[in-house]
């Protein structure tokens, strides 16, 4: 199939296919959630650009569903008071990102537990996932996701989400260094503009594993047969 290396569309050799192979892969989604996705203007981390993704990812989750790929879909969450974050030792974020964006007024209240803003906003089936929990960039820390990925007999991810160059990277280089082989899809993620979206899945292909298109990734899943995962 065809995948990106350094944004240049291209086809990869055979060997690849130990990273797009459909049987044992399991498809997570990160942090498409009100907090990032809301239009609201108390939206407390807006990820604007994420939310062109939303209705791509909802059709991807289908069709992986009926492959019988597991979706799995993460959320940061945060326990009130400040004690995960923000009275603690912050997270590094709120320090940087400001300095390009400006300050956030309801940054306070981003991810925190039992409030509106860790609603997903994506479609969210019977039989999916939910791993909670995430309270830095990657999926995994501190959460169950590898405990969960090695339950499922998982050996591949599929992530989309956002944000490309900060949550879906560092998922990515954590997924890699603990043995998964990783594919990210360029059409399904968004990050904070197109530069560093475009930078994030160089570094990706270069370092981690493919980037490629969901309508590849399904294309290739299909060929390789059957509708019941091995």
């Amino acid at each position: 199939m065809e995948g990106y290396v350094y944004t240049v569309k291209r086809q990869l050799p055979p060997r690849f296919a130990e990273f797009v192979s459909l049987a044992h892969t399991v498809a997570i989604s990160i942090d498409l959630h009100r907090g990032h996705l809301s239009e609201d203007p108390d939206c407390p981390c807006p990820a604007p650009r994420a939310r062109d993704v939303v209705e791509g990812v909802n059709r991807f989750h289908v069709a992986a569903r009926r492959l019988g790929v597991p979706v799995i879909h993460v959320r940061s969450t945060l326990r009130a008071g400040g004690v995960d974050d923000v009275n603690g030792v912050p997270s590094a974020w709120r320090i940087t990102f400001p300095l390009h964006v400006g300050d956030i007024p309801n940054a306070g209240a981003h991810a925190l537990a039992g409030s509106r803003w860790t609603e997903f906003v994506t479609e969210v089936a019977p039989g999916d996932l939910i791993v909670d929990g995430k309270k830095r960039l990657s999926a995994f820390y501190p959460t169950d996701l590898d405990f969960l990925l090695r339950n499922l007999g998982a050996k591949r991810v599929v992530l989309t989400g956002c944000m490309t160059d900060c949550c879906v990277l560092n998922t990515a280089f954590d997924a890699s260094n603990l043995g998964y082989r990783v594919t990210v899809l360029a059409d399904l993620v968004r990050g904070t503009d197109e530069t560093l979206e475009a930078a994030a899945l160089a570094m990706i292909s270069l370092h981690i594993g493919v980037v490629a298109d969901s309508g590849d990734l399904l294309a290739e899943w299909r060929r390789a047969g059957a509708g019941v995962r091995p």
